[in-house]
């Protein structure tokens, strides 16, 4: 087989990788960051107003990903032709030695796309959680007996603040502070990343029971003060450490607004997001809940 095919194409792909490289170095500058921390990509001036640079590096690095396994296969594939002698003419339309392109370099899409959560202990810092066993000493029991399956509340100083509204691009049943708390996210979302807002979906919000294997713990969705979300349906896989990209982004906005994200959870679950404990006292003092 002719050598220049080799080394044309191999020259192509190293020329291809470094450019790549090149612009990841630039979009995260000079420093070494973590590719997700969320200090880094929330701005002082509003949340996550970075995200599209974080989405351009997953890109990128998938690509890179991507081309390296491509460049693998083609020195597998060129040392087995060459073993046997057979030389490769050129497709119809092409010159010797050029490559012909078979189209866009597809990769795993951004927002769903499954990353490691970097620094998961301190998602929450400077937040703290409204604990079940705060929220009890508050308001009680949202109902007398809890099983691990959703059932009616009947806690009546919740019952009365609870609502069934469409807020954003989802449909949830929380306590009405909760839900103006979350539509504010929502909207700061969808002024911010209209492409992500419009991908977002829920896994539920108020399920009155205590924590499936742990009866005497009651779930904070039986509050009515949490949302699991998630990115186009995908469910999270509860405890790995890892995320959707896309809730990452979510969790700056959340995390302005004064929500706990489940993502710091010894167990992680990086769906769930929770009124934090200040927001609770605030509503309590004003009287909303």
């Amino acid at each position: 087989m002719d050598n220049r095919i080799i080394v044309t194409i191999l020259g192509v792909m190293a020329t291809i990788v470094i450019g790549l490289g090149a612009l990841i170095w630039v979009a995260m500058g000079d420093e070494t960051v973590p590719a997700y921390d969320s200090d880094f990509f929330t701005n002082e001036e509003g949340p996550a107003v970075d995200s599209g640079a974080r989405i351009e590096i997953e890109k990128l690095r998938g690509q890179i990903e991507g081309l390296g396994e491509k460049l693998e296969l083609l020195e597998r594939n060129f040392n087995a032709l060459e073993a046997r002698g057979i030389e490769t003419a050129p497709m119809p339309g092409q010159r010797q030695g050029e490559i012909v392109r078979d189209g866009p370099n597809q990769i795993i899409d951004s927002y769903s796309q499954v990353v490691l959560i970097a620094n998961r202990r301190n998602v929450n810092e400077g937040l703290r959680i409204a604990s079940p066993s705060y929220l009890t000493s508050v308001f009680g029991q949202p109902r007398e007996v809890l099983s691990d399956q959703c059932q009616s509340m009947t806690n009546e100083r919740l019952s009365e603040q609870m609502v069934l509204e469409t807020v954003g691009p989802i449909r949830v049943r929380m306590l009405r502070p909760a839900v103006e708390s979350l539509r504010r996210v929502f909207n700061e979302i969808e002024a911010t990343d209209s492409d992500l807002y419009d991908r977002i979906n829920t896994a539920g919000s108020l399920c009155v029971r205590h924590i499936r294997g742990a009866p005497s713990s009651t779930s904070t969705h039986a509050f009515g003060l949490s949302v699991d979300l998630n990115i186009d349906g995908r469910l999270d896989t509860l405890g790995d450490g890892k995320t959707q990209l896309g809730l990452t982004i979510l969790a700056d906005f959340f995390r302005n607004e004064g929500w706990y994200w489940g993502a710091g959870f010894s167990r992680e679950d990086s769906m769930h997001f929770e009124v934090g404990r200040d927001l609770v006292e605030e509503w309590v003092e004003a009287g909303l809940l």
